[in-house]
């Protein structure tokens, strides 16, 4: 019975002496994937907070455009305006001649 034990734990001893290593290989290269993730985390953390920072331009630039769309309206009216003008500066003259 005393064998049948030794050459149980001389088995195990030598399964632990051969799978240790390797397990241990394992979680070194997930704890270097798991550090990889949260580098590339802090990358896309850094990048999302510029790219928040540059569209808060975007409110800016559709109050502009709604500004615009205004001063082309009066710039419409200003043109028809000014045909008129045109046209009566154009017969006053030709009444002076």
């Amino acid at each position: 019975m005393e064998g049948t034990v030794n050459i149980l734990w001389l088995i195990l001893l030598i399964v632990t002496v051969l799978v240790l290593p390797f397990l241990i290989h394992l979680l070194h290269r997930t704890w270097k994937a798991a550090r990889s993730i949260e580098r590339y985390f802090l990358e896309m953390k850094t990048a999302g907070f510029g790219i928040a920072g540059h569209t808060e331009y975007i409110k800016a630039l559709d109050d502009t455009i709604g500004v615009a769309s205004g001063i082309l309206g009066v710039a419409g009216s200003i043109n028809e305006r000014s045909e008129t003008l045109k046209t009566t500066l154009a017969n006053r003259a030709e009444k002076l001649k």
